[in-house]
């Protein structure tokens, strides 16, 4: 049989391990100039209206067009036990503001209905996208009346643009260092477990932070064309570890599982490279196309995550495949360097098949009564997703997202009982050919009596734009002020101005902007999922030549998308136990959450579904039946997978404890459905479901027959111990290959069945006749001639009727 080509995996496997320093000083090169170009460079963040659509976007627009900066707006309130008990109180603050130098037009003090509280409302100097750098005398000065206050009965309360935004600011950074420094600990000490071995646990954590480190730097680069929102970093970083520690796991058990097998580690590593090295690239390359549909979403927060997932998993993906065989080639056994006591009792014994008893024992029920746990698995993914039929998802207020502790969540709750609508009103913004035309600054002054006492008029004439602060009902974003929102929208603007056809009048404003930001997705998502959907199946169909796999794919991925949703509804909207994991009941999912999580989701899932399947794949094509290819393929996959689920769940689980709302139901989301995702659906719906379809699994259709046929193992199969000599120098003549490539009747070879003198195989790929090793009784050169090896202990490579 001629020689077969080798997979790119694989030839950038063999590369690697040739030019072992090329690689791994090319990698730390790369890893370098990218974070010295992408931090010279600096990272350019999306402003505020950037991330405008619909009528609020176009409003903002008016606005940035005419050159007119809305100010950073801050409110103070003084609150006394008595009637105008806080006129000493709100006069002295008034002065140390002004004395800051900071701010201007300060107002008088508005009093409340009752006269026990007043609000000072006045704003920040300078650039509004400066005002969070600036307001910290102004923090200073409310912090020092507040304590002199509090023997008095006083209370004092500060919210607005630049002190939310400062403290949302520091809030991230806290965040980010915290879960760096939980995370990558964390991570390792999951991989010492797993692995027993200090180097072999170092080297995924490594790899993911180089990767990250290096996809930092490149985004620096990307920003200046798609500028990004503060929480892209936190998301980088989330999918850099995940995916980092994933790749460089399944690649590295799959080498220990080879050296477990028998084979030596320069074969072993070859192995790898082949079979997990090209689930590696399939599986990076499906996660990148899909968080690639992120770009149909018409949202420029969006695209950022977009940009900077598919950096890092990109990074990531490459790393794995050329610096990490690069490593273990160099290794070799010191990849089991360091090892911790106890933990490696039971690591097996060379020539002994993989693990996966615990797997083994957990399949045999399921394989045995498929219908049964097929419809099990249904149910219980089906009960969990439930609660997402009532999802309600907007843009969270800050006050939301720091917690109804938050000392800014509660000046925000308190201000707006007393001055309802204050924190955050609704803009009206006129722009017309002449702003100062009679019928159009009549329809101004009655769009402003309408609107209320507390309704702010400010004209720009130079631009011929004015805008109109309208105060709204209620929190300034329950159904109240949704209500009103529509009113002033559908309504009350419309006939304001109707029969001024040149004037555009657009409703803009915090919440104006969170019901369009949830329109815009609504209207995404669809085809966003249509695009991830047709992309998968394309993918999977690619892979594996079959409909029935590529179907079933997407099948599972939206069961346990409908799970995460489910779970999260329960948890944040309704309060489910949102007190165990430190959260809090908020009433609703932020809105962007669900696309998100439908994104990232179908992308990590295919980590798995591709290890998993090509591993099936693997043994089917051995000659395995559908059942016992399942089995196998699944036990032997079982510990990568389960150590990939636990490191994965727990960098999520970080982010679910974080201190940010929208931080905690990324983390909560995706945690529980990477863990349903390897466990009842890997072990329990995925194998029920393939033996079910039996043989259909891996059945091409007649008019699907020309795609190219895709080996998912090492095309020449020899035994492990193959290259192992006897103590003799003869070659063990256990399970030795045939002229035919098939074992003799009594396990020996036949006389055509020996290694050449050379220990090199012969033209046709088998070994010559002359039936002796080499005279060190060496085997063959590790990169020589055509891939062969695979897992020791199994039959030669026989093709099914369709693959």
């Amino acid at each position: 049989m001629g020689a077969k080509r080798q997979n790119l995996a694989a030839r950038l496997g063999v590369w690697s391990a040739h030019h072992r320093k090329k690689a791994i000083l090319g990698w730390l090169l790369f890893v370098v100039l990218a974070t010295v170009i992408g931090g010279g460079t600096g990272m350019v963040t999306a402003d505020d209206d950037e991330m405008g659509t619909g009528d609020s976007g176009r409003a903002a627009a008016i606005l940035k067009d005419a050159g007119v900066d809305e100010p950073a707006g801050e409110l103070v309130m003084v609150s006394a036990r008595t009637a105008g008990g806080w006129k000493e109180a709100a006069g002295d603050l008034s002065g140390a503001l002004r004395d800051t130098g900071r701010i201007t037009g300060l107002q008088p003090p508005l009093a409340s209905e009752d006269g026990k509280d007043a609000l000072l409302r006045f704003q920040l100097k300078g650039a509004s996208d400066k005002a969070a750098d600036a307001v910290q005398p102004v923090l200073d000065a409310v912090d020092k009346a507040r304590d002199a206050g509090a023997g008095n009965g006083i209370h004092v309360y500060q919210f607005g643009d630049a002190s939310s935004e400062k403290h949302l600011n520091d809030l991230l950074s806290d965040d980010l260092k915290s879960a760096e420094f939980t995370a990558v600990p964390l991570a390792l000490g999951i991989l010492l477990v797993a692995f027993g071995a200090v180097v072999a646990a170092l080297l995924p954590v490594g790899l993911a932070l180089t990767a990250c480190v290096a996809a930092f730097g490149l985004l620096g680069l990307a920003s200046h064309a798609v500028h990004i929102f503060e929480t892209t970093y936190s998301v980088m970083f989330l999918m850099g570890m995940a995916v980092g520690v994933d790749y460089c796991l399944f690649y590295l058990r799959r080498e220990r599982d080879e050296r477990a097998a028998g084979h030596d580690a320069d074969t072993a590593l070859r192995i790898a490279a082949a079979t997990s090295g090209r689930a590696v690239l399939v599986s990076g390359l499906t996660v990148m196309v899909a968080m690639a549909g992120m770009f149909l979403s018409g949202l420029l927060l969006f695209k950022g995550f977009a940009v900077a997932t598919i950096l890092v998993v990109c990074v990531a993906m490459l790393g794995s495949v050329t610096v990490l065989p690069a490593l273990l080639a160099g290794l070799g056994d010191k990849v089991d360097a360091g090892r911790i006591p106890f933990l490696n009792r039971r690591r097996p014994k060379r020539g002994a098949p993989a693990g996966g008893g615990l797997a083994k024992t957990f399949l045999r029920p399921v394989l045995a009564a498929p219908k049964f746990f097929t419809v099990a698995g249904v149910v219980l993914l089906l009960a969990l997703a439930a609660p997402a039929v009532g999802m309600k998802t907007e843009q969270l207020g800050l006050e939301k997202q720091f917690g109804s502790d938050a000392p800014l969540s509660v000046a925000y709750k308190k201000i707006t009982d007393e001055f309802p609508g204050g924190p955050a009103p609704a803009r009206v913004v006129v722009k017309a050919p002449d702003i100062g035309d009679r019928q159009v600054t009549n329809a101004l002054d009655s769009l402003t009596k309408q609107a209320g006492r507390d309704a702010e008029l400010t004209v720009h004439k130079g631009a011929d734009v004015a805008e109109i602060a309208v105060p709204l009902p209620g929190s300034g974003t329950d159904a109240a002020a949704k209500k009103a929102l529509h009113d002033l929208r559908d309504t009350t603007v419309p006939a304001a101005f109707e029969g001024q056809a040149d004037v555009e009048a657009y409703v803009g404003g915090d919440l104006a902007e969170s019901e369009d930001f949830s329109d815009q997705l609504s209207s995404g998502i669809v085809p966003v999922f249509a695009f991830i959907a047709a992309v998968t199946f394309l993918l999977m169909l690619f892979s594996f030549r079959s409909p029935v796999i590529a179907v079933t794919s997407i099948a599972l991925n939206l069961l346990s998308v409908g799970a995460a949703y489910g779970v999260m509804t329960a948890v944040f909207q309704h309060g489910w136990g949102a007190e165990l994991i430190g959260s809090e009941k908020v009433g609703a999912i932020e809105n962007w959450m669900p696309l998100f999580v439908l994104v990232v989701l179908f992308g990590l899932s295919m980590d798995y579904h591709v290890f998993v399947v090509s591993r099936i794949r693997e043994m089917r094509d051995r000659g395995l039946d559908n059942s016992s290819a399942i089995r196998e393929g699944i036990t032997r996959t079982a510990g990568a997978v389960t150590g990939a689920a636990v490191i994965m769940v727990a960098v999520f689980a970080v982010f679910g404890t974080l201190s940010m709302q929208d931080m905690q139901q990324m983390g909560v989301g995706l945690g529980v459905a990477v863990l349903l995702d390897a466990t009842v659906v890997r072990m329990i719906l995925l194998p029920s479901l393939m033996a079910l379809l039996g043989d259909r699994n891996w059945h091409t259709p007649r008019w699907l027959r020309w795609l190219p046929k895709v080996s998912h193992g090492e095309e020449d199969h020899i035994p492990a111990q193959q290259s192992q000599p006897s103590p003799q120098g003869e070659w063990s003549p256990q399970n030795h290959p045939s002229p035919q490539g098939q074992p003799s009747p009594q396990g020996h070879p036949s006389p055509q069945g020996h290694p050449s003198p050379q220990g090199h195989p012969s033209p046709q790929g088998h070994p010559s006749p002359q039936g002796h090793p080499s005279p060190q009784g060496q085997p063959s050169p590790l990169w020589a001639g055509v891939p062969h090896g695979g897992t020791g202990g199994h039959s030669p490579t026989t093709q099914s009727a369709d693959h």
